[in-house]
């Protein structure tokens, strides 16, 4: 954990109450409110804290059960759940919110967010909290994930004047089918009013190690969380700049250092066809040292065809271009130089957090490579060769091609 625990003054005047703070690498941002999830401001929440102060956002999770016992912290045991729903069934929503404008009010304060804005973001109990927050808060956008009890305050949706963005978990058990309906019904179709239901999913989806974990739809709902975040109150990137840099450093000067200075503290990549990269920053600056930036042909190219620009990454479709005159390890391991020509179509998928690569996934077309450097037959197989490239370029070429042979 890289944070550290502050004091709030609540504003009923009956004390104070803790909350874990944690910073961007930049030391400045937006500021971010997380509300817990019934089991405290446990080790979870102080990890998801941690993740969004690297995306860029001065973060704050107030203890929401201080008024029935301070410093909560549980686990998931047998035990740790019958403990957290006590709580839960004591909780004071009403002083609760109260405490979540205090929090909100808290990060205003602070000299790392200098420009005052401040989202609130939450989970199970919090995610009913963060659609509150939109109702009752002067929060400027706010974020909840499979909310408990959100149809019971339907009747507060007309108060919602800025962005809201609900994770809606199928079968969450906690909020059933009618339910569901009832706040889909209510919500959909309002402005600034975003609702994303997730097939086949139950609550707590997006709990990392968590039982009904599900790491495809957490990645979508991170993704459009981030969307909304940054619309509203940033903070904005240059992600095309970012990435160009990083493939400056691979392509051009050719420095390991350099290349895994654009990237955050535990950086992947990832080749899908030869499934060649590195996970964590040891081994992928070993990768990138021994079996990539020194391995690729002096002649090597890329050319753009286009860039898909979004929240939280860059979609890069290029044409990857080379003579085969050294080996490549990470696209032709163990294959000795042919001299032949190649030029492949290639996808690459960047992710972000805040101002850094987190990830590389590259897709190309390893059958075309191998028709091309001599390794496959294409009139054995249904496979095409360079004609995949310039079929890219142009797109009058015949189709059909391999169907009709």
């Amino acid at each position: 954990m890289t944070g550290q625990y502050i004091q709030m003054q609540a504003k009923d005047g009956s004390g104070t109450f803790r909350g874990y703070l944690a910073l961007p690498g930049a030391g400045t941002g937006p500021g971010l409110v997380i509300a817990q999830e019934i089991f405290g401001i446990n080790h979870t929440m102080r990890e998801v804290a941690d993740y969004y102060a690297e995306e860029g956002y001065v973060v704050l999770v107030p203890d929401l059960f201080w008024r029935q016992e301070p410093n909560v912290e549980l686990g998931y045991s047998e035990a740790d759940w019958q403990r957290a729903f006590a709580l839960y069934g004591g909780f004071d929503e009403a002083k609760g919110m109260e405490d979540m404008q205090t929090a909100i009010d808290t990060l205003r304060g602070r000299a790392e967010v200098p420009d005052k804005k401040v989202g609130v973001l939450g989970f199970c109990l919090g995610g009913k909290l963060a659609y509150l927050s939109a109702c009752r808060t002067d929060a400027d956008v706010a974020v909840g994930y499979y909310g408990v009890g959100i149809d019971a305050a339907l009747d507060e949706a007309d108060n919602i004047k800025r962005p809201l963005t609900l994770h809606i978990a199928e079968l969450d058990k906690f909020c059933l089918p009618e339910a569901r309906d009832r706040i889909v019904s209510a919500l959909k179709g309002r402005p600034g009013v975003s609702l994303h239901v997730y097939p086949g999913m139950d609550h707590a989806f997006a709990r990392l190690g968590g039982e009904h974990f599900h790491k495809p739809s957490a990645l979508m709902a991170h993704e459009r969380s981030i969307a909304t975040l940054k619309g509203a109150i940033g903070p904005h990137y240059d992600l095309p700049a970012l990435w160009d840099k990083h493939c400056e450093y691979e392509f051009a000067t050719r420095n390991v250092d350099d290349t895994m200075s654009t990237m955050v503290a535990e950086p992947y990549v990832n080749h899908i066809p030869t499934m060649t990269g590195g996970v964590g920053y040891k081994a992928l600056h070993a990768f990138y040292t021994n079996h990539f930036v020194n391995s690729n042909p002096p002649d090597t190219s890329l050319v753009p065809i286009s860039r898909t620009v979004g929240a939280t990454q860059v979609v890069d479709e290029m044409l990857f271009c080379f003579t085969h005159t050294t080996e490549i390890p990470w696209m032709l391991p163990g294959v000795a130089p042919t001299g032949k020509r190649v030029e492949i179509p290639l996808l690459a998928v960047i992710k972000f957090r805040g101002d850094k690569l987190y990830h590389e996934h590259i897709y190309w077309d390893q059958a075309s490579v191998l028709v091309q450097v001599g390794l496959l037959d294409a009139k054995l197989l249904p496979v095409a060769g360079i004609e995949t490239a310039r079929k890219l370029l142009d797109e009058t070429l015949p189709s059909n091609t391999l169907m009709k042979r």
